[in-house]
């Protein structure tokens, strides 16, 4: 099917301006030694078997509530999308509520618009507090996607974005994961844990093809949660997983 005009221009611009950027894609400062954990906002979200301390977390918008269950204080990354700082969706409304008062390591706010002083004006308005705070920009999403998948996603319409969570996905990877776990990630699921008004799961398509990539080329992805496991075909991250993990890992370093 051929594209209109405007996206085949846009899809141009898009490659042209990215190649002469040549974003780096965003890894974390530290690399993560131990399993990372993306924690989404399906409404279902499952700590992983053998959790503690040891395990890196990264969270997707205001999943980060979920974390108080699990004794967390605060996430390694966050990422958020501009619309929760200002925002006034029932969405934005209900992340700014819930992450009040909360803190994360590494902040990343994707596709913010105005100035770092206004990001940071309008976080200190719900009380969220940061280690650090950087903006992603679509062409350094695209960087990620590449390093990844090896190839460019310029986004041009809904059918090729994809959502946070596969961002924290591609983090957890690009920083050394040697298994990331997702949970509250679940494509085929309506609604979010901080809120009940069952709002429409965006970009579902995308992140089941990206998921299903991922699997094929043997990435160490896991989720947590059983009902995503059943419908993805993602292997179950279970205390018998945890277990075989434990033991790979001090074998590599006795090795």
């Amino acid at each position: 099917m051929r594209l209109p005009r405007f996206e085949i221009i846009t899809k141009i611009r898009r490659s042209v301006v990215y190649r002469i950027l040549r974003p780096r894609a965003p890894r974390h400062p530290v690399k993560f030694t131990g399993p990372a954990v993306v924690v989404g906002s399906a409404p279902v979200s499952t700590i992983p078997a053998g959790f503690s301390q040891h395990f890196h977390i990264v969270t997707v918008n205001g999943s980060q509530s979920v974390l108080d269950s699990w004794d967390v204080d605060s996430p390694d990354a966050t990422f958020m999308q501009f619309n929760q700082v200002e925002g006034q969706t029932t969405n934005a409304l209900h992340v700014r509520k819930v992450l009040n008062g909360k803190r994360t390591g590494l902040l990343y706010v994707v596709r913010w618009p105005k100035s770092l002083a206004l990001l940071q004006k309008g976080l200190a308005a719900f009380n969220y507090t940061y280690d650090d705070v950087k903006v992603i920009s679509r062409f350094k999403r695209m960087a990620m996607y590449e390093a990844v998948m090896g190839g460019l996603n310029v986004e041009i319409d809904d059918n090729m974005k994809f959502s946070n969570g596969i961002t924290g996905v591609f983090y957890a990877i690009l920083s050394g994961a040697k298994a990331i776990i997702i949970t509250g990630i679940n494509p085929d699921s309506s609604g979010h844990v901080y809120n009940d008004a069952n709002l429409k799961r965006l970009h579902a398509g995308t992140d089941k093809q990206i998921l299903q990539a991922l699997i094929d080329r043997g990435y160490p992805l896991f989720t947590a949660d059983v009902e995503v496991a059943s419908a993805s075909g993602l292997p179950l991250w279970t205390e018998d997983t945890f277990k075989e993990f434990t033991e790979r890992s001090s074998d590599a370093v006795s090795s």
